[in-house]
């Protein structure tokens, strides 16, 4: 059919199975076809194609909430609710989100990046509803890999026992990102292999049916009799003893299991979970076979290979950190690596393949990979956290109180710190300096290129106490490293330009914009002094006492959040002691960061060359005018 015309899901009331199966074909070439030119999170939606049509056939969106935990996997919720002809600018400055997004549409209900929120949210539209008095259904849609956040696992048994009315969606492709781990996903495999289950329960629940009323014990022996045969059938039936109606296993891309499925939770009345298995990739043989989750979200590819095009021949952040780290993990037998459910995309994969007994994928669980890293830092171990800037948010509390508090030998490599692009304001990596900068024991670091890097995780390991590394998205200059190279000295920045008349302060990638805004200066007859503050926390307060007492004005450069920044720190710190420099700031305002092109979005933020010069300018000028009213 012409997806085109599709304005809203009404339509799929009419169509009968093999309709629905054209449709699934025609939305699987769509997607194959328009992700190829804009990338995107192509696995998980061919996954969830039938499914996702089965929903909108036999619910009434908007009016029933349909849920998408993550949201990654909704761009076929996004066609059959009218957006279709937007898919050209998917993930695009100012184009179409990857990810459900309210101002887009009334259908989109709630907005999600990270996983495992969708139950908790559902519990609260379905109180509300009921507090309302109003009659819709809220339908959850939550992965196998997000159901072992224990977020969700704490709203699983709120719901279970306060029997909260809801239509719960597991869908089980045996992936989050990479392949799943745990107990969670070891019982949900012999789930998934029971038939026997269901076909068992209901020849069960038939036969008391049967039973005449000859009294209450014997009702209650009965009763108990077909509890204990749940436990004959299949091992652990978890969710019926959280008191939540199960249905499963469904086939999810056969519109007959996934309807009948879905007519018989609407009908009960209570939580109910439809355990639907997935194949992620479904229809593409290069996503379809994808083993490791490479394919989970990429960049724009050749259709007929699955190659990513783009492809830079210097190694990535991610893998350079990896694999350094891996190289004195071979040395030193303390050296162990932990990631939250991410090995593909921080590079881990090496050190799990040559070090598998020192490696440890947590799952979606960032607050146990925290955690659990400052047990093996008091066990005399020298633990490698790989994590998204991101998706350390979720483990804050840890952070601080179990990490930080007892002063651990923890190393945190942070990746994707600053701005990420297109996955947009749920992934932006802009604000961790401003909760870590707090922690009284905590060393912060960011470095201008990977050989600075490789002395900051030589200092990580030696260093007594916890220490974070921030890296950023992208790819290494790939210079040649200095042999032999000095160890960095603790706490210390380099002057990188020196200058009278100005110092411009910056970090990390953005550094490169101060030094070509120096060089600019100079050739506009202004001596601007460039200083790599590589060391976020401790800042190096000799420096700064050098530049209070010179008296020379300062313009701070950075990719993150001003409130928190090093910006505000340096800010502090001269008012703290008494200096009057001139300050400016140049960092990201009080707001999340949208989707787009990282280099568009920095140019709308001012994080460029030319404002750098503009506001040194203006810096200056300001102290001028200064004196001259003095």
């Amino acid at each position: 059919m012409n997806l085109y015309s599709i304005k809203d899901p009404s339509f799929l009331k009419q169509k009968n199975d093999e309709e629905l199966k054209i449709l699934a074909q025609d939305v699987r070439e769509f997607l194959i076809q328009s992700c190829s030119r804009t990338g995107g999170h192509i696995g998980a939606n061919l996954g969830v194609v039938e499914l996702t049509i089965a929903l909108h056939k036999h619910f009434d969106s908007p009016d029933d909430r349909l849920i998408f935990d993550v949201g990654h996997q909704a761009y076929i919720h996004k066609i059959l609710t009218g957006r279709i002809s937007e898919f050209e600018t998917l993930r695009q400055y100012k184009g179409l989100c990857g990810f459900p997004k309210m101002r887009e549409s009334d259908h989109d209900v709630w907005e999600a990046g990270h996983s495992s929120t969708s139950l908790s949210a559902a519990m609260g539209i379905a109180k509300a509803r009921d507090i309302k008095g109003e009659d819709h259904h809220v339908i959850p849609v939550i992965g196998d890999g997000a159901l072992t956040g224990g977020m969700a696992l704490e709203a699983l048994n709120h719901i279970g026992s306060d029997r909260t009315n809801m239509t719960i969606i597991l869908n089980d492709n045996e992936m989050s990102i990479a392949p799943n781990v745990g107990a969670m996903h070891n019982m949900l495999g012999r789930m998934r292999t029971n038939t026997q289950y269901n076909r068992v329960k209901h020849d069960i629940e038939d036969f008391l049916n049967r039973l005449p009323q000859v009294g209450s014990r014997l009702r209650d022996m009965a009763d108990r009799i077909k509890d204990s045969m749940k436990y004959l059938v299949v091992d652990g039936v978890f969710f019926e003893e959280l008191g939540i109606k199960y249905i499963g296993p469904v086939d999810g891309h056969d519109f007959a299991e996934l309807s009948n499925a879905i007519n018989i939770s609407k009908d009960y009345k209570g939580p109910v979970v439809i355990h639907v298995i997935t194949k992620k990739g479904k229809g593409y043989h290069p996503a379809e076979d994808d083993k490791l989750g490479k394919w989970h979200g990429l960049g724009p590819y050749k259709i007929d290979t699955g190659e990513v095009l783009g492809s830079k021949s210097t190694p990535s952040w991610s893998e350079f950190m990896s694999n350094t780290v891996l190289e004195r993990a071979k040395k030193d037998e303390r050296i162990v690596a932990l990631t939250p459910a991410m090995p593909v995309g921080s590079k881990l994969t090496k050190f799990q393949n040559e070090l598998p007994e020192r490696f440890f994928d947590v799952g979606i669980a960032e607050q146990h990979a925290v955690t659990m890293s400052g047990g093996l830092a008091a066990s005399g171990m020298r633990p490698y956290l790989a994590i998204y800037s991101t998706f350390l948010q979720r483990g804050y509390d840890q952070l601080l109180h179990d990490v930080d508090r007892q002063n651990l030998n923890v190393f945190l490599g942070i990746d994707r710190s600053g701005l990420v692009g297109a996955d947009g304001e749920t992934h932006q990596g802009v604000f961790d300096i401003s909760f870590i900068s707090p922690l009284p024991n905590m060393t912060l670091m960011m470095p201008k290129d990977e050989i600075e890097a490789e002395q900051m995780i030589d200092l990580a390991f030696r260093h007594e106490g916890p220490v974070a590394l921030r890296y950023p998205r992208g790819n290494i200059k790939g210079i040649e490293a200095p042999a032999p190279r000095e160890p960095l000295e603790y706490g210390s920045w380099d002057t990188v330009m020196e200058g009278d008349d100005l110092s411009i302060i910056s970090f990390g990638p953005t550094l490169d914009l101060a030094i070509d805004a120096a060089v600019a200066l100079k050739d506009a007859g202004i001596n601007a002094g460039v200083i790599n503050a590589r060391f976020i926390k401790p800042m190096d307060e000799e420096m700064l006492q050098s530049i209070g007492y010179a008296g020379k004005p300062v313009l701070t450069v950075e990719e993150t959040m001003l409130n928190g920044g090093l910006g505000s720190m340096i800010a502090a710190f001269m008012a703290d002691h008494g200096f009057k420099n001139g300050i400016r700031r140049i960092g990201i305002d009080n707001e999340y960061v949208e989707h787009g092109d990282v280099n568009k979005l920095l140019e709308d933020i001012g994080i460029t060359t030319d404002n750098i010069i503009l506001q040194s300018k203006t810096l200056l000028e300001l102290e001028n005018e200064k004196e001259i009213k003095n």
